[in-house]
């Protein structure tokens, strides 16, 4: 098991390598990962891609997916690539395209075509202060208090 997303709040299955691997006949959120230092650093995986299916058996696994070159290109081999996934079963598809965003904008996978931003303008919360918590606090490199 290993757990992706914002706090690592998701628990996925694996990671198991592609090559080889049988797909479940029932809808995921998936991740393709590889060990960019396996030789230093061992249990540490870059994802590279996130994606969804509704029937993972029918989404072109192992490598008939449509962006399988590009994770093959970018791990150095299809034997350097991983999987794991996220079973939502009974969710609906709008539920795994959400958690989709979310870890494509944590990660920011090199191979997804389409890209999230985690950013957020100061505007769109404002500031405050309250008893408990005195004054919101800006997240960013300067972690000056919002004015």
């Amino acid at each position: 098991m290993i757990r992706l997303g914002s706090l690592a709040g998701y628990s996925f299955e694996g990671p198991r390598i592609l090559g080889g691997w049988t797909p479940p006949n029932r809808p995921a959120v998936f991740a393709i990962m590889y060990k960019p230092d396996p030789e230093t650093k061992p249990d540490r995986y870059a994802v590279i891609y996130v994606g969804h299916a509704d029937n993972m058996a029918q989404a072109g696994f192992p490598f008939k997916h449509p962006r399988a070159n590009c994770w093959i290109a970018r791990a150095g081999s299809r034997w350097k690539l991983h999987i794991c996934t996220y079973e939502v079963e009974g969710w609906a598809r709008s539920h795994r395209e959400q958690i989709c965003q979310e870890l494509a904008a944590v990660y920011n996978p090199h191979c997804n075509e389409v890209k999230y931003d985690q950013h957020w303008d100061d505007h769109w919360i404002g500031s405050y202060e309250s008893e408990l918590t005195g004054p919101l606090a800006k997240r960013g490199p300067d972690e000056a208090p919002i004015d």
